[in-house]
């Protein structure tokens, strides 16, 4: 690893943890030239399935795209950029497990929706308003009403 400070080659790992999922490691290290410190973070690199947008086009996975769209919809509401993180991480591990090298930006679309609503209602909402993309208050009134009944169901279970 290279000192940032200095551009030496040789260090020291001075501490080692895991994250709470265990799966960034964050290590404090020491520099043998300038003796700074600083950190670093090693984070497992898995292939992600590549998405087929709607046009035919295919993109790699970008994480950041869903963490921004998730972070507009849960804007001036009480979610926490951790569980947004949260959020995303399943939605990943989802995609990871699934084991394929493809898949449908809408199919990734619907599991967002499907689990949005148990993070914050607003917020799914919004997400459905750009993601359905409603030509009228007709189709956004029947997408609330749907999420109603849902939530009507599961407090009667």
């Amino acid at each position: 690893m290279k000192c940032p400070y200095c551009g030496h080659l040789d260090n020291k790992v001075i501490d080692s943890r895991l994250n709470k999922d265990c799966t960034i490691t964050r290590r404090r290290r020491a520099c043998l030239k300038c003796d700074r410190r600083f950190t670093t973070y090693e984070r497992l690199e898995v292939l992600m399935p590549v998405l087929v947008k709607k046009d035919g086009r295919r993109e790699e996975w970008q994480r950041e795209k869903l963490v921004a769209g998730l972070e507009k919809a849960c804007q001036k509401r009480p979610v926490s950029r951790d569980r947004i993180d949260q959020f995303v991480d399943e939605i990943e591990r989802r995609l990871q497990d699934s084991g394929i090298n493809e898949i449908s930006s809408q199919e990734v679309g619907e599991w967002v929706m499907t689990q949005l609503p148990a993070l914050d209602e607003v917020a799914y909402v919004r997400f459905a308003s750009v993601y359905r993309q409603f030509k009228d208050v007709t189709e956004f009134m029947e997408e609330l009403k749907s999420l109603l009944a849902s939530r009507d169901g599961n407090d009667r279970k």
